[in-house]
């Protein structure tokens, strides 16, 4: 059965609008987990804009799924990795003058680097996914950075489905792609601008071993509470 990580960042998010305590990212973490959640995301970003260091820490304590840490491949952040050792880190872009993660990673542009930053991550015992685009050249390259997993970034998928597009052409590029990542020996999952409307198609992809969803669960939790809102997505998926 397919697996669904819940990206917590925009609790913390809530939380710094007012830089006081609540809602704790932490909290929400075990109830997602509790909700049947597989595992829980959360991106430590450079200005720390959501999530930050002593959420890390108890999240590592917490959590008894599947922690995933996105990051970047920061210095700083490499180094709060392998202090921390999350079961998982993903490996993403980042821009500090974006809202939300606006690409995949171009593992072809920075291959040394994100090259250097998987073997180190992989010698603390962590496991390493790239955050990518659907293709095939950014496969290849992930495969040789020596990444066991990848996820595919669909956002262009999700912005043509929401605005009513002609999304078909990007879920059928997303299906040659996971076909293709496997083909090659990696786990592929995916995530990105998905919500309770447009998952379905991209959940009834053969070979994708997980969807990762942030904003929309967080979003539906405001009127459902957060139980509901993971166990409808679980239901959805499923």
């Amino acid at each position: 059965m397919m697996k669904l990580g819940v990206n917590i960042d925009h609790v913390a998010t809530i939380r710094e609008a007012r830089k006081t305590f609540e809602p704790d990212p932490v909290q929400a973490a075990l109830l997602c987990e509790k909700a049947g959640a597989d595992g829980i995301v959360c991106h430590l970003r450079k200005d720390r804009r959501h999530i930050n260091d002593d959420d890390l820490n108890e999240l590592k304590r917490s959590v008894t799924t599947r922690l995933n840490m996105e990051m970047s491949t920061d210095e700083e952040i490499v180094r709060i990795a392998c202090r921390v050792k999350p079961r998982q880190t993903t490996l993403v872009p980042e821009n500090r003058q974006e809202i939300t993660t606006e690409g995949g990673l171009d593992v072809v542009r920075n291959f040394d680097r994100i090259k250097e930053v998987v073997e180190r991550l992989l010698a603390e015992g962590i496991e390493v996914s790239l955050f990518i685009d659907p293709e095939k050249e950014q496969i290849e390259k992930t495969v040789l950075t020596g990444a066991k997993k990848l996820e595919f970034h669909t956002g262009r998928y999700a912005e043509a489905f929401n605005s009513r597009g002609i999304y078909r052409k990007e879920l059928e590029n997303l299906e040659k792609m996971v076909k293709f990542g496997k083909s090659v020996g990696l786990s592929v999952s995916a995530g990105h601008g998905l919500n309770y409307l447009n998952t379905k198609p991209v959940a009834s992809i053969a070979g994708i071993y997980e969807l990762n969803i942030g904003h929309s669960i967080i979003s539906k939790a405001v009127f459902k509470g957060i139980t509901a809102a993971v166990k409808q997505m679980k239901e959805l998926i499923a």
